[in-house]
């Protein structure tokens, strides 16, 4: 099942603007508590945000908590977050928003992206319209 990117990114709750990617306040509410929850963290902890090829669309999405940004990282901070990206995915997620969602099935972060033109039901994974030749079977049925 694809969605529509345009339609979500319309629909979606002001967001807190940065130029590379920005976050709705849910998601940097839910940030903030996760990072609290880091014992011994680094004061520099972060989120790195990536994409790699692969997933049902072509590219996939990433995130993971890091200490320390790397040298050729992008660092965005919003609200004592910092999010960082490397160079080659920045290229991907550039004008991308992140935001934070309950469901009945729980929670979790999605990103929309205007650089995609579909992604996946499961919002995992995303074609740029040059992606589809790494796309693999969609498993988020």
């Amino acid at each position: 099942m694809a969605i529509d990117q345009k339609q979500l990114i319309e629909t979606q709750p002001e967001t807190l603007s940065t130029e590379l990617i920005s976050m709705t306040p849910s998601a940097v509410s839910q940030l903030q508590e996760l990072i609290s929850q880091q014992e011994g963290a680094s004061p520099n902890i972060g989120l790195r945000v990536f994409v790699y090829p692969g997933g049902c669309s072509g590219m996939s999405y990433g995130m993971a908590f890091e200490d320390q940004p790397a040298d050729d990282d992008f660092t965005i901070e919003t609200q004592g977050i910092k999010l960082y990206v490397d160079e080659m995915s920045a290229q991907y997620v550039g004008g991308a928003k992140i935001y934070y969602e309950e469901s009945l099935m729980g929670g979790g972060f999605r990103i929309l992206n205007p650089n995609a033109v579909r992604s996946c039901g499961c919002g995992h994974s995303f074609d740029t319209g040059q992606d589809a030749s790494s796309a693999r079977g969609c498993g988020c049925h």
